[in-house]
């Protein structure tokens, strides 16, 4: 029979979101950091091929140096553990605010019609690439410090106050009038509430809702009504709109989906030929950020798309079954966070190159060109994998710090 001690020791990690019998996540940690490293060295050769006619080697070094950077920052997610980050979330979520003012505010500098980016020298940082990352652990340590809420009172001792964050947040992204992000930080958000225990019907209304509204802005009447009310004007009206035919709007907001909708037609199955790019050569704007898997679909083909989707989803899926068997809800929500939003920005980018969705500003993540957006994806990946690693060795953290700790006591 079970002690006492043990029976009072699982009650306490069933309250508190915990497995009490933590399953080997190991194998999972392991596929997901060799899929990841396919992927961006996949990216860094789509790269060197798009913009070596244009840039030269200018643009691959560059993404090579933040590529160091992005492992070296993932390795420490790994060394100083997800719960460490968490648990510090405030202080990180403040520093998020700060970035988010800049670009706004004393540091405003327009770059193709947008305010996202703070420029030190050479550099140039996006703050709401690190948004995503950090509204996760936000979210996983506030909804992981209340558990006894998700059955109390859920909604004013969780929705609310976390809503009151996002509206922050996302009210900063907007007025840097970055669409994209804000529309995954909104869907990330949803996610987070749903794996964090909130029940469905508190969850799922307003993104049902959003999902409503998209498919409806094509109904003329519906159109009307915006249009009297004040939320719609021409220009976002075609903005939402124009990628349902980019052949009619080629010469105005349809020509950049509609050169990545040839480029993509031109490389049929097996592609041109790994540099042989035509559209890469100022045909298609933005040909090695955004839109860099319509150069890879043309010079490879549509086998390697397919390919290519197919490391996405195997990502996703293994970070979904890292949370699954977490050993922490904390762990949980912070693997499923970062998984989903790896895979929605995917889903995006792809989306949008073949015009299932709107032109807006998505990487294709690990692949495209973008300093804060590879490293923000290098330490999700990092984060995951160490929830996987707390699984099969549960506190690792904790014992690599008390050694290190000991170390330089000793000096």
């Amino acid at each position: 029979m079970r002690s006492r001690t043990n029976m009072i020791r699982e009650n306490q990690l069933a309250e508190s979101g915990e497995n009490p019998e933590p399953t080997s996540a190991m194998l999972e940690g392991v596929l997901l950091i060799s899929v990841a490293l396919v992927l961006l060295l996949f990216g860094l050769a789509i790269l060197f091929s798009t913009s070596a006619s244009t840039a030269g080697v200018t643009l691959f070094f560059k993404q090579t140096i933040w590529a160091i950077a992005g492992l070296f920052a993932g390795g420490i997610c790994v060394l100083v553990g997800y719960r460490t980050f968490s648990n510090h979330s405030m202080i990180f979520l403040i520093l998020l605010l700060i970035l988010l003012l800049l670009p706004v505010t004393v540091m405003r500098r327009a770059v193709n019609g947008a305010y996202r980016w703070i420029a030190l020298g050479p550099v140039r940082i996006q703050p709401s690439e690190f948004a995503k990352v950090v509204l996760v652990l936000f979210c996983a340590n506030f909804i992981a410090r209340r558990s006894r809420a998700l059955e109390t009172a859920p909604f004013k001792k969780i929705i609310l106050p976390l809503t009151g964050v996002l509206a922050v947040i996302a009210l900063l992204v907007m007025l840097g009038r970055d669409l994209g992000t804000t529309a995954l930080l909104a869907a990330l958000f949803f996610a987070l509430l749903w794996i964090g225990g909130l029940p469905a019907w508190y969850v799922l209304p307003l993104p049902l809702l959003g999902i409503a509204g998209f498919l409806f802005i094509h109904v003329p009447w519906i159109q009307k009504i915006l249009f009297s009310i004040g939320i719609l004007n021409d220009y976002r009206l075609k903005r939402l709109t124009s990628y349902t035919n980019p052949q009619y709007y080629a010469n105005d907001d349809g020509f950049q989906l509609w050169q990545s909708q040839k480029a993509l037609g031109s490389g049929h199955w097996f592609g041109l030929g790994l540099t042989d790019s035509r559209f890469k050569r100022n045909y298609l704007p933005e040909a090695h950020t955004d839109f860099i898997l319509s150069i890879a679909g043309e010079e490879l083909g549509f086998v390697a798309m397919i390919v290519v989707m197919f490391f996405y989803l195997l990502l996703t899926l293994l970070g979904f079954i890292i949370a699954y068997k977490a050993r922490t809800r904390q762990g949980r929500i912070i693997a499923f966070g970062m998984s989903a939003f790896i895979g929605l920005q995917a889903f995006i980018n792809i989306g949008v190159i073949c015009g299932a969705l709107p032109t807006k500003g998505m990487p294709a993540p690990l692949i495209s060109y973008g300093g804060s957006n590879l490293m923000t994806c290098l330490a999700a990946i990092g984060l995951i994998f160490s929830v996987a690693l707390d699984t099969v060795k549960p506190d690792y953290a904790d014992r690599i710090h008390e050694r290190l700790f000991a170390f330089f006591r000793k000096k």
